[in-house]
C-alpha cells in the first residue's frame, strides 16, 4: 500500500542524525537474508549525505524511511546506486521504487556520461532496475576500479568472488549505459517475460555458489573468511 505522507529527497548534511539507524538497518537487513553487502559507516553515509551524492526518504513527522547512495568509479567513467535500505515498518509501499527513481536521475544529474551499475541479489531491485533501463550484464562490464573492490571485503561472501578471480558471485550485476541502452519499456517489458527464468537463474547460481564455497573450504583446511 502506498503512503502519502513520505517524502524522496535529496540528503543533506542535516540529515546526518539518520545515519547511524540507517547503517545499522543495512547490516540488520543483510544479516536477516544471510547475504552480503560492502559496509558502510555512519560517517560515510553522513559524507555522501554532505556531498549531495544520495536520496533519502522520510515521513512529513521526520521519522526515516529509507535512502540510498551514489559512488563515483573509474575516473567517473562508472556510478554505483549502492546501500538501498528501506525501514521495516515501510516496505512494501512502493518507496523502494521511489528511491531508486529518485537516485537514478541524481545520477545522472551528477554524471551524465556514467555507465551507472548496481549488483543485487533481490529479484525486487532486479526488477526495479529493469524498469528503468537496466540490463543484466557480466562482473567483466563493470568497473575494474580496485578501491571498488576492495569495498566488498566486509561482505560475507568475499572469499568465494575472489576465488571467481572477481567474475561471479552471489550478486546479479546489472548496467545502465547512456551510450547503448534499450529503453526503459524494453528492459521492462523482458524482465516481465523471463521473471520465472531470472529467479530460477538466481536460485541456481546460489546453491551453486554455496556448495563451491563448501567445497573451498573442505580444500582449504582452515582459510580465512571475511565476516563482519
Amino acid at each position: 500500500m502506498e503512503q502519502t505522507d513520505i517524502i524522496v529527497r535529496t540528503a543533506t548534511f542535516a540529515d546526518a542524525d539518520y545515519a547511524p539507524i540507517i547503517t545499522a538497518e543495512m547490516e540488520a537487513s543483510a544479516r536477516a537474508r544471510g547475504t552480503g553487502i560492502a559496509k558502510r559507516s555512519p560517517d560515510y553515509v553522513a559524507l555522501k549525505m554532505d556531498e549531495g551524492k544520495a536520496v533519502i526518504a522520510v515521513t512529513t513527522s521526520g521519522e526515516w524511511v529509507g535512502f540510498c547512495y551514489i559512488e563515483a568509479w573509474g575516473d567517473e567513467e562508472y556510478v554505483a546506486n549502492s546501500g538501498l535500505i528501506v525501514s521495516p515498518a515501510f516496505r512494501k509501499t512502493g518507496v523502494a521504487k521511489k528511491i531508486k527513481e529518485a537516485v537514478f536521475k541524481l545520477s545522472r544529474l551528477k554524471y551524465p556520461k556514467a555507465k551507472i551499475f548496481g549488483l543485487t541479489t533481490g529479484l525486487a531491485v532486479m526488477k526495479i532496475n529493469s524498469d528503468l533501463g537496466y540490463e543484466p550484464v557480466t562482473y567483466s562490464e563493470l568497473t575494474n576500479d580496485e578501491q571498488f573492490w576492495t569495498g566488498c571485503k566486509s561482505c560475507v561472501n568475499f572469499e568465494i568472488l575472489m576465488s571467481k578471480d572477481r567474475k561471479n558471485c552471489m550478486c546479479t550485476a546489472m548496467l545502465y549505459d547512456p551510450a547503448d541502452h534499450y529503453e526503459p519499456e524494453e528492459t521492462a517489458q523482458d524482465f516481465k517475460t523471463h521473471s520465472k527464468l531470472y529467479e530460477r537463474f538466481m536460485k541456481i547460481k546460489k546453491n551453486r555458489m554455496l556448495r563451491f564455497e563448501k567445497k573451498q573450504k573442505g580444500a582449504g583446511g582452515n582459510k580465512m573468511v571475511f565476516r563482519r
